[in-house]
Order: C-alpha cells, then sequence, then structure tokens
C-alpha cells in the first residue's frame, strides 16, 4: 500500500518525540549508579534504532518535497512561458549564454525555441541558434546610420542582379557611367563571407542576474560592436586586405570624386552630378564637425542656419558618421550589408591577463557598393 507524503510526517514526527524521550531517559539513567548497565544498554540501541528509521524516512520527505517543489516550478514556469512567448525567448536566450560561458551543452529545449533543432548539436562552440542571431544582427542599430538607407539582408549565399528593374524602352542602363560600370563589373553582385569575432565582456553579476537583464546586456554589447564593424569597413580609408570592395573610399569601388572650392559647392556639386534615377532618395553621410564647421562658414556669424534641417540647407538629409572623413553623397539603397545568420557561432573565453570572461560571436558577413555609379565624394580642394 503507497503511503502519502503526509502519512510520512506523521511517522517522523512520532519517531522523532519517541527518539527526544529515549535520549532524556538515557541521559537520566547514565547519571544513576544503580541503574544496570544492560538497561542503559538496551536503551542505546532502541536510540539507534530509532535514529536509523528516523534518518531513513526523513530522506524520503526531503526527496518527495524536492521534487514536488521542481514539478510546480515547472509548471508555473511553464505556464509562464505559454502566456508570454516573448519571454520564453529571453529565457532560451538567458540559458544559452550561461550554458556557453559555462562551456556546457545547451539543452535541445533551448535550441528548438532559438529556432535550432538539429539534435546533433552539443556545446555552446558547435550551435547556431537563428533567433538570436536575427535578434543582434536584423534589428536597427541607433548607432549606426547606414542602417537606415541600405539594405540589410541576411542570405546564404547571396547574388544579386547590379540593377534590380529594366524597362524596355528606357534609357537608363545607357547611361554612360552605368552602362560602363556594367560592362566593367559585370551584371551581378555576389556577396562574399568575410569573418568578424565580436566579444562581450561579461562579469558575475551579471551572468548571475536577471535573465531579461543578462539578454539585454549582452544584445546592446555585441550590437555596438557590431555596428562599429560595419561603419569600419564601409568607411574605412585603408580597408585590410580583402575588404577593399566594402569602402566607399576604396580606388577598387571607383566611385567619382567631386571638388569644390567650399564643403557646400563640393556637396551640392557631388549631388547634382548623380544621374536623376538616384535623385530620389539621395543622402549625405558626413562627419558632424565638418557639418557643423560649414553652417558657420555659410552663416557668416548669423545663427539663424544653425536651427534649419540639413535638408533646407544643402537640399538634402544629413547623417552624421564620424568615419565619414570625406563627404559620400548618393543613393544608399544601393549599397547591401548581407549576413550569413546560419554561420553565426557563439563561443566563451577568458582573458587571464584581465580576468575578464568574454562571450563572444562569431559572423560572417559581406558589404557591397551594388552600383558606384549612385554615389559621389564630395572632395574639397586644398588652397
Amino acid at each position: 500500500m503507497a503511503v502519502s507524503l503526509y502519512q510520512k510526517k506523521a511517522s517522523l514526527a512520532t519517531i522523532g518525540q519517541e527518539l527526544k524521550r529515549v535520549n532524556d531517559e538515557i541521559a537520566e539513567k547514565a547519571g544513576d549508579p544503580s541503574v544496570g548497565d544492560d538497561t542503559l544498554n538496551q536503551l542505546s540501541q532502541k536510540a539507534d534504532s530509532l535514529e536509523q528509521r528516523f534518518n531513513l524516512l526523513n530522506g524520503q520527505v526531503k526527496s518527495e518535497e524536492k521534487a514536488a517543489k521542481q514539478k510546480m516550478a515547472t509548471n508555473a514556469n511553464a505556464n509562464k512561458i505559454s502566456r508570454d512567448p516573448k519571454q520564453k525567448v529571453i529565457d532560451a536566450t538567458a540559458e544559452l549564454v550561461r550554458s556557453t560561458m559555462a562551456n556546457k551543452a545547451v539543452s535541445q529545449d533551448v535550441l528548438q525555441v532559438l529556432g535550432d533543432d538539429d539534435s546533433t548539436k552539443t556545446g555552446g562552440q558547435n550551435i547556431l541558434p537563428i533567433t538570436l542571431s536575427n535578434q543582434i544582427i536584423s534589428e536597427p542599430f541607433d548607432d549606426n546610420p547606414l542602417r537606415q538607407d541600405e539594405v540589410v539582408s541576411s542570405i546564404t549565399n547571396l547574388i544579386l542582379p547590379r540593377i534590380a528593374y529594366s524597362i524596355d524602352d528606357d534609357d537608363f542602363v545607357a547611361d554612360q557611367a552605368v552602362s560602363n560600370e556594367l560592362k566593367l563589373k559585370g551584371d551581378q553582385v555576389s556577396f562574399g563571407r568575410f569573418k568578424t569575432k565580436l566579444k562581450a565582456a561579461v562579469s558575475e553579476t551579471i551572468l548571475n542576474g536577471t535573465n531579461t537583464a543578462l539578454v539585454q546586456y549582452i544584445q546592446a554589447a555585441l550590437q555596438s560592436a557590431l555596428a562599429l564593424k560595419e561603419k569600419k569597413v564601409a568607411f574605412a580609408t585603408t580597408p585590410k586586405t580583402g575588404e577593399e570592395h566594402m569602402s566607399f573610399y576604396s580606388d577598387e569601388t571607383s566611385i567619382k570624386k567631386i571638388t569644390g572650392d567650399t564643403m557646400f559647392d563640393a556637396i551640392t556639386q557631388a549631388a547634382g552630378d548623380i544621374d536623376d534615377a538616384f535623385q530620389s532618395n539621395i543622402k549625405v553621410y558626413m562627419r558632424r564637425p565638418d557639418y557643423l564647421a560649414m553652417i558657420k562658414e555659410l552663416s557668416n556669424n548669423s545663427v539663424t542656419l544653425f536651427g534649419k534641417a540639413p535638408e533646407e540647407i544643402i537640399g538634402y538629409p544629413a547623417r552624421f558618421i564620424e568615419r565619414a572623413s570625406t563627404p559620400v553623397v548618393g543613393n544608399f539603397s544601393f549599397a547591401q550589408l548581407n549576413y550569413e545568420i546560419d554561420s553565426t557561432l557563439y563561443e566563451q573565453w577568458k582573458d587571464y591577463d584581465k580576468g575578464i570572461n568574454y562571450f563572444g560571436l562569431t559572423a560572417w558577413f559581406d558589404h557591397q557598393i551594388l552600383l558606384a555609379s549612385a554615389f559621389r565624394q564630395a572632395v574639397v580642394s586644398s588652397k
């Protein structure tokens, strides 16, 4: 007959009371010289038996109580997750980070929540959680204005036509600059795979904090690092070997340079030199100090221009980016950033010299300028 937990607790209380009574009796008779050794031995044996019973029963009670608590916690968490799918992803992401940092295998339940249901993948360094990668890579970054204007995609082995449309009786492709570029570069763009490794420093307090705080910290840190990398390659004056095609300033990109006597002249002449087909969405990317210096020069000590939007002054919206050493004018929808999310890797390592633990992301990406004809560099002539 099965014994309930309630019955076991009742029996445990009874045994405990009897054990206490016997121990008290031993203490009382042990100090009485008239009590024989046989009596004390019998009491001692009885106490040992009761203590053994107490410990056995107590072990069963604690084990059942622990199992019951775990079941309640699991049910409560399951109910919570079923009501809040967003929290489900946060909890799974936090478990991914903690398991990776501890060099432990990530459970299949976590991988399935994050979009990876391949049961052959184990360990933090071998998993490809698509949901987390997509959140880090595809969400807008406040500190990378390029993402406001360029296309950001996540397609493996991406190949695009250099021009996405054509009209039978249109002379657009016959435009000299566009035609020459198509002859030189071909009418298709193939995106490659260029590795970048990002690290988010994680302290014990962050790692042991709430799931939401941990996930927000990791995503913010990796997104900031990724945004910095994107801006660095797009506006590199001396690109790394193999990454020359990513930069607006690279000779390989062959973006035309327009020279003006002043910053204002260079920008407006560069914008005016761009073909009408690209004019509808032109933006100017430049350094904020250069813009303010230009406004100061144009205003001639008047403050009226400082309150106006850039498009009211130069005729086009301006995006400020610290790496744009020379203003780039153009239709930035003809540049594209592509990530291979399925290839994203997560890993952990420690800088023993600094005593800092890192949660790392390895991503593969490419930045392609689809048509250099859609852009101009605005160069101020030296005086």
